[in-house]
């Protein structure tokens, strides 16, 4: 069966949507570089979905509870959502200058004005507009991108007080079947929420930068048009869980199969690009692994990279010869029982394949790192020298 990926802000990529709330931040979260990347804690407390809503005198209020969560999410987080218009010049074959622009979503981040949004949104831009939920229109600067995450953060120059963060949650626990929503601006449309459930997780799809894929994705099935590129994939509180990145279409619109990057792997990102406008990755050398649930099967190492110089041990490639006469057949199969198990990294249990990618995320190039892995029964501790990707 063939599968057709929608990619670029015209042509079926998502948006991110920002969730927001009046309240101040309260926390902050420390990258390991010492970037300081604002967040907020769960205010869902704070205003309960059963809030009393506005209805005509005489009239009982006949919304359901799911309603009321829908209502709930809408008004606290469209304010962070922004509008990101773009227009670019580009010399084709012939030496003519020929102008094009885009749209897409964004989320608010911070009171310093970063903006959070696809790099397909803004890749190429020679000039970039934020629009916010307040209608007012400023300039931004493109000042940190992850070409391979499909990642951007923007500056726009706005008082504090019209700029509401979005509320931050994580991507750490979520499950399948689990209600979210998508809020942007498909088509041009401001402020358009749809809604719809996680279909599934650990989804990997290839990433914009050739021969690189963008993995453990979010699989929605909420609507995500042209234009919601860059918007967030939020949760029943309101908080932002994804960036949603592409969705699966033959059309170039919405087919009910979109995708989205964990939130839990933004924020380690993001603070990265806002010091240094790009990111310094760390790399292991463990190209694919399976879930089971308790552990992680080894599926493919890159090689001679660090885990295979380590001795780490992945899936077999099994080559049989039979000879039929003056002709020879081969048949390759692959041979798993052999492929190690990872329990841990320096301690901390790893079972699914978006917390084992985040996790090597947190180290430099140089780090080492202990593997506690399951082979032929014993359980072993390797050490893995990282190194830069």
């Amino acid at each position: 069966m063939k599968r057709y990926l929608a990619f670029g802000c015209l042509m079926g990529l998502l948006g991110l949507a920002a969730g927001s709330t009046s309240s101040e931040w309260l926390a902050k979260l420390t990258h390991p570089a010492g970037t300081v990347y604002a967040v907020q804690p769960n205010v869902a407390a704070e205003v309960a979905p059963e809030a009393n809503w506005a209805v005509r005198p005489g009239v009982k209020n006949s919304m359901t509870p799911e309603e009321q969560t829908n209502i709930y999410v809408y008004e606290h987080a469209n304010p962070s959502v922004v509008n990101i218009d773009t227009r670019s010049v580009q010399i084709d074959h012939f030496l003519m200058q020929r102008e094009s622009e885009g749209s897409g979503s964004g989320a608010i981040i911070d009171r310093q004005g970063h903006i959070l949004t696809n790099y397909h949104v803004v890749d190429g831009a020679n000039q970039i507009e934020v629009t916010l939920a307040s209608n007012k229109t400023y300039p931004a600067i493109l000042i940190g991108e992850d070409k391979e995450h499909d990642i951007a953060v923007l500056k726009l120059e706005a008082p504090q007080a019209e700029l509401t963060p979005l509320v931050m949650g994580t991507s750490d626990k979520l499950r399948v079947g689990q209600r979210v929503y998508v809020l942007g601006n498909p088509f041009g449309w401001e402020s358009t929420l749809t809604t719809g459930i996680i279909s599934s997780l650990n989804r990997d799809l290839p990433s914009r930068v050739p021969g690189r894929i963008m993995h453990a994705l979010i699989q929605t099935d909420a609507a995500m048009n042209p234009g919601n590129s860059g918007g967030p994939l939020l949760n029943t509180n309101g908080e932002m869980i994804g960036m949603c990145v592409a969705i699966a279409t033959r059309t170039g619109q919405n087919a009910g199969v979109g995708f989205a990057i964990p939130i839990d792997r933004i924020q380690m990102i993001v603070p990265e690009l806002i010091e240094h406008g790009q990111v310094i990755r760390a790399s292991i050398g463990i190209t694919h692994v399976m879930e089971t649930g308790s552990s992680l099967v080894v599926a493919r190492l890159a090689p001679n990279g660090p885990a295979d110089r380590a001795g780490i041990q992945g899936f077999r490639r099994v080559v049989r010869r039979r000879q039929q006469g003056p002709i020879v057949y081969e048949t390759e199969t692959i041979d798993r029982s052999h492929a190690d198990r990872i329990l841990a990294v320096d301690g901390e249990s790893i079972r699914t394949a978006a917390r084992f990618l985040d996790k090597i995320f947190e180290y430099k190039p140089g780090d080492v790192v202990q593997l506690t892995i399951l082979r032929d029964g014993q359980q072993l501790d390797i050490p893995v020298t990282l190194v830069a990707e």
